[in-house]
């Protein structure tokens, strides 16, 4: 009898470790792949049964959370929802997140492993923390200059710090309100259908997530080239380039809408905007030194995060003579984000060093002890000191006596160069209109902020359209937030 109880205690011990070990294997081993089971509900119980961290601009929250007593208790909330879609995305219980709110999830949502204070407990345990705040290099003035200076055009507009690489304005238009999106009730649905089928496209961030040709802005990167590679060394002296000039290999004749431009100098075809003169440059240029110069400025680099992934900005390794040529008037398979050519202007304005672009100074658990502060990203040379002051210099001469001259700003040194970007078959779309600048209090070193601003359609003939008479006027009110906030400048616009 004493042998059988034996017997049997050891199989009940057996089975009791048997099921110690399973469960350890389930609670251990397996558990994400329990918890990433699209049946389990627990998962996103948990992820909403408390509020969402916030997203700061200034400071400020400009996300917030609602009750609404539901069993996915809280949603999201936004303040100026439209003004900020381009920075924050969404958070929706159906849909997921985009943009900042996917990109610094973990810490909005209380799961980054930074936001623990032990760490082994909280693995062991998956609790979820109260979620962390998020502070963005948003400057509200600027950003709100370029949303109501954009209005009801389709465009978008990119600002930067040339010094720092931080992203003071990100803005796209027509834009969303996130909140339409929060919740997980019909109108979420119908939201989301109406939302992804409309014509213009409301949900697509143009300022990082669309590359456009850049036309004639794109002259900055290889007016660099030429100067970098001594192609040009003189900026005033004749180039000998004929008008109408025929493109390598080809019977093509490229022409310019712009008188003056036989045998301009590099400085005059910068300030008229000349095709034929640095489609020549390009041409002789060659592909590997123009390629060469446009990935200094960030083309062609899919690494790019601000943290949300960034478009790549395209200049192709592979073309003839004239596909070069064309490319270097900012044409053929040449395109460009806002955020890139943003990035273009700033290395000019900081005496050809690139600082990395990032939207996010730091983030902070929900006490506001700060966790991390801004990326620390070595910025690099795009080009030579000397070489960007005569790009400033010529930049400054499209403003003061060019087509830029609606970029002008009282009491500042403004820089600037316009472009008009053909696209669709036979380039029959209505052009792109470009501008990028920078701009400087006159009694500073330092340049404020630098500019780029693309408008897809304008209330224009299609013969007036042009980066000068669309996009610049939007550059000017974003360089005067900008100078108003520093406290260096007037904000009046100069003499047209």
């Amino acid at each position: 009898m004493n042998r059988c109880i034996r017997q049997t205690a050891v199989i009940c011990a057996l089975l009791l470790v048997a099921l110690l070990v399973n469960a350890a294997r389930v609670q251990l081993w397996e558990a994400d792949a329990y918890t990433a089971n699209p049946a389990n509900r627990r998962a996103a119980l948990a992820r909403y049964a408390q509020p969402r961290g916030a997203v700061l601009v200034a400071g400020r929250p400009v996300t917030g959370s609602r009750d609404s007593g539901g069993r996915l208790r809280y949603e999201r909330t936004y303040t100026d929802g439209p003004l900020y879609a381009p920075v924050t995305g969404y958070s929706s219980q159906l849909y997921g997140t985009s943009l900042l709110e996917r990109a610094e999830d973990g810490i909005l949502a209380g799961t980054d492993g930074r936001l623990a204070t032990f760490p082994w407990w909280d693995r062991l345990t998956r609790g979820h923390r109260p979620g962390g705040s998020v502070a963005t290099s948003i400057d509200p003035a600027m950003q709100r200059a370029a949303f109501d200076g954009l209005g009801r055009k389709k465009g978008a507009v990119a600002a930067i710090e040339p010094r720092t690489g931080r992203i003071l304005a990100l803005a796209s238009t027509p834009s969303y309100d996130p909140g339409m999106l929060s919740g997980n009730g019909t109108s979420v649905s119908d939201s989301w259908r109406r939302l992804n089928g409309a014509a213009p496209r409301p949900m697509l961030n143009r300022a990082i997530r669309k590359a456009y040709p850049p036309g004639s802005a794109f002259k900055v990167v290889t007016a660099a080239a030429a100067l970098e590679s001594r192609a040009v060394t003189d900026i005033d002296a004749p180039t000998d380039v004929p008008d109408p000039y025929t493109l390598p290999g080809t019977a093509t004749r490229l022409s310019n809408a712009a008188k003056g431009c036989r045998n301009a100098s590099l400085k005059d075809a910068f300030r008229i905007s000349c095709n034929t003169v640095f489609a020549r440059l390009g041409a002789r240029i060659g592909l590997h030194a123009m390629a060469k110069a446009a990935e200094r400025f960030g083309f062609n680099d899919r690494r790019l995060r601000i943290p949300s992934p960034v478009a790549p900005s395209t200049f192709a390794a592979q073309m003839d003579a004239s596909q070069v040529a064309l490319s270097a008037i900012g044409q053929f398979d040449t395109t460009a984000t806002p955020l890139q050519m943003a990035m273009v202007a700033a290395a000019v304005a900081n005496g050809g060093i690139l600082a990395p672009p990032y939207l996010v100074d730091g983030v902070a658990n929900a006490r506001g002890t700060t966790l991390e502060a801004g990326p620390q990203r070595s910025a690099r040379a795009a080009m030579g000191p000397a070489v960007a002051a005569q790009l400033q210099e010529m930049m400054v001469d499209v403003v003061e006596h060019g087509s830029g001259r609606q970029a002008a700003i009282k009491g500042a040194t403004v820089g600037g160069k316009t472009g008009t970007a053909q696209h669709g078959v036979r380039n029959e779309g209505v052009p792109y209109a470009w501008f990028i600048s920078w701009a400087r209090a006159k009694d500073r070193n330092e340049p404020s902020v630098a500019v780029a601003v693309v408008v897809e359609e304008a209330a224009a003939d299609r013969s007036d359209i042009s980066g000068g008479s669309v996009a610049a006027p939007v550059a000017r009110e974003v360089m005067a937030a900008a100078l108003r906030n520093d406290g260096r400048a007037g904000t009046g616009a100069g003499s047209q």
